[in-house]
């Protein structure tokens, strides 16, 4: 049975395609509903084929690890592109820890948003076309994470872009959504760019693709050498491994490319509930994660991967305090936890002393937990945050309050999560995130680690903010609510349970199996031990951020809030206008590309390039004129021209006498 599911793997991807086929060419159009059924039935056969594949990969190779000692199986492969005869790209699935995992969370977040979208998209005249779109983007997604070389992983890379813009711009005929997706795809595709000058560099001194190849040691040591750049030399591994990661870094929307996630939240719920939880945004920290073994041979990658990690922890956070919209509220706190697993990676080089040299396995495993636990609560939270737009009409956690006996399903489930998000005991963010911490202690970051650490405490002020905003004080609606959707609010509460026990009851496998890939590992022995104040410290700061959010609005007394922000200073303003970055942003666009690049190029296009073009076709236009008025069919005029001519030639001594 395990080697049926193994051989037949291909169909968790068939089955999301499939859907959008079908529903995109046919039947969207002519049953909406029945287009809505059939993609969550596709969903839910996908999402039995990806826990078919857990358990054929668990018995095949996780139980036989004398045969797998790597834990590496590769499926399903054909030749795909033979680009000369020494290079063939191949095309196949990869399975290892981190993407058996992923493929189980795509899959499960998948189903349960998409039978959550047959309430929340109802009545929606693009109904059918919203189901085709999300089918086609969970098969991006399952196709990038299960990729067995960095070139098939760009190409679903591409096509999880794509799909994005289209759910994103998902209501075209609203400007600022148009405006989100325009600035969704250009952002990442800046990004890509550098994504792909590293694959051709890679390649090319290579001569492979396969993640096998290019994350064993041979390649670093083929990569690690010096060439000068005007002088300058530059080391051909850092520079390859940045490019790669830049991918990643766009992808992520780590600081200071974070900008088109905010934005992102104009598309409906769920398509920010799939994207923010389990897809899109954590697919770049699954490329570092993927490569690890490369990027841990340039100290200088992982050094940049946790400073931007780090830095976007924290800045995200601050942002978060001041933000009104409840999507934009959970969008930042989405790049905050996002920070987590990218600044976990990057710590898990151990900063240099004689004994304990090398990588820390916990850095990794740390990172793909957080992203396994991350998933849950934060689908649970947008969907409920839908769920409350859907009921009130609003995105302004200032126009919402005393949503508790109306929505009480909605209520605990968010309260679960916000607590989870929060890192208090025993929810499942508090297990990610204490390894997330545990591991840069060990390591040796320790302004790292004081920046999680702080960043934790901040966390649950903006979390308990939105949720006593929401759900606590006077209720500002006067009229009899409707009840909650029960097709919304079964996925919420079914998302509640692995929000409460998941990372209880994973712990002990992510320590296990999803152990760092690399022969040249820490000793775990030398590295200090988990020291019990460091989980007691992130819970009592989580539960001072609890106590000042309730003390600022839990009561439904805002007079405290009103008097601080009558006080607003420089630095309020900063914060809640998000560092004026997207200013900058549009200021370099508009007043120095638009203005002193874009429009030179401009005038040299239209007036020299088109005008060169435009005089030869005048000329040309001339010339047949003058043919046409020439060939006439008069006689005259043909004798005439002829005598001309003889002149002309006589004068001119051309012809002999």
């Amino acid at each position: 049975m395990a080697d049926l599911f193994l051989s037949y793997s291909y169909l968790v991807l068939l089955w999301p395609f499939l859907a959008f086929l079908i529903i995109g060419l046919w039947l969207g159009r002519y049953n909406r509903r029945a287009a809505g059924l059939l993609s969550v039935l596709f969903s839910g056969l996908s999402m039995v084929c990806g826990i078919g594949i857990t358990y054929g990969y668990y018995r095949r190779v996780l139980a036989r690890p004398h045969l797998f000692p790597d834990k590496t199986l590769l499926v399903n492969q054909f030749d795909w592109l033979n680009i000369s005869p020494d290079l063939t790209v191949r095309m196949g699935i990869y399975l290892d820890p981190i993407s058996v995992m992923m493929i189980v969370v795509i899959t499960v977040i998948g189903f349960l948003v998409q039978i959550y979208s047959l309430g929340y998209m109802e009545g929606d005249e693009g109904f059918g076309r919203f189901f085709a779109l999300l089918s086609f983007f969970a098969f991006s997604m399952l196709g990038l994470v299960v990729a067995t070389n960095i070139f098939q992983m760009y190409v679903f890379w591409e096509l999880v872009g794509v799909s994005s813009y289209v759910l994103i711009s998902f209501w075209y005929h609203k400007p600022a959504a148009v405006t989100a997706g325009k600035k969704a795809f250009i952002i990442t595709r800046f990004a890509d760019a550098f994504f792909l000058l590293g694959i051709i560099m890679v390649g090319y001194f290579i001569g492979n693709f396969d993640f096998q190849d290019l994350n064993a040691p041979e390649t670093a040591a083929i990569l690690n050498k010096m060439f000068m750049v005007k002088g300058i030399g530059v080391n051909l591994l850092a520079l390859s491994c940045l490019l790669i990661f830049a991918g990643g870094w766009g992808k992520s929307a780590m600081f200071p490319l974070h900008i088109w996630l905010p934005d992102a939240m104009e598309g409906p719920t769920p398509v920010s509930a799939i994207i923010h939880s389990a897809t899109m945004v954590v697919a770049g920290v699954f490329l570092t994660a993927r490569m690890f073994p490369l990027f841990a041979a340039s100290a200088l990658t992982l050094t940049i991967v946790q400073l931007v990690g780090a830095f976007t922890t924290l800045f995200a956070a601050v942002i978060a305090l001041t933000q009104h919209d409840i999507k934009r509220i959970l969008a930042y706190s989405t790049l905050s936890q996002l920070g987590y697993m990218m600044f976990s990676l990057g710590a898990s080089q151990v900063v240099d002393n004689p004994t304990t040299a090398g990588i820390n396995p916990l850095g990794y495993s740390a990172s793909m937990f957080h992203i396994f636990t991350h998933a849950f609560y934060k689908c649970l939270l947008f969907l409920g945050a839908g769920a409350i737009i859907h009921t009130i009409h609003t995105n302004d956690i200032g126009r919402m309050g005393g949503l508790r006996k109306a929505m009480p399903k909605t209520y605990w489930s968010m309260l679960a999560a916000c607590l989870a998000i929060s890192g208090i005991f025993p929810f499942a963010g508090f297990w990610s995130k204490d390894e997330i911490l545990l591991g840069a202690w060990q390591s040796g970051h320790y302004l790292t680690f004081g920046v999680g650490l702080l960043s934790s405490g901040i966390t649950a002020l903006y979390m308990f903010r939105l949720f006593f905003m929401v759900f606590h004080g006077q209720t500002t609606f006067g009229r009899q609510l409707k009840t909650e959707d029960p097709l919304m609010s079964f996925s919420i509460v079914i998302l509640a349970i692995p929000t409460v026990v998941a990372g209880y009851f994973s712990k002990e496998i992510f320590s296990a199996y999803f152990s760092s890939p690399m022969v040249w590992a820490a000793d775990k022995q030398l590295l200090p031990g988990h020291p019990l104040w460091l989980p007691v410290c992130a819970n009592l700061l989580a539960v001072t951020g609890i106590i000042i959010a309730w003390y600022l609005y839990g009561r439904g007394d805002l007079s405290h809030v009103r008097l601080l922000t009558r006080r607003r200073g420089i630095g309020y303003q900063l914060v809640v206008n998000k560092l004026y970055i997207d200013e900058l942003y549009l200021f370099v666009t508009h007043k120095i590309i638009f203005s002193y690049i874009a429009a030179p190029i401009k005038w040299f296009d239209r007036h020299i390039v088109d005008g060169a073009v435009n005089m030869v076709g005048r000329f040309l236009h001339i010339c047949g004129t003058g043919i046409r008025l020439a060939q006439n069919g008069q006689l005259t005029v043909y004798l005439g021209a002829t005598a001309i001519g003889i002149i002309l030639l006589y004068v001119l001594g051309r012809l002999p006498i």
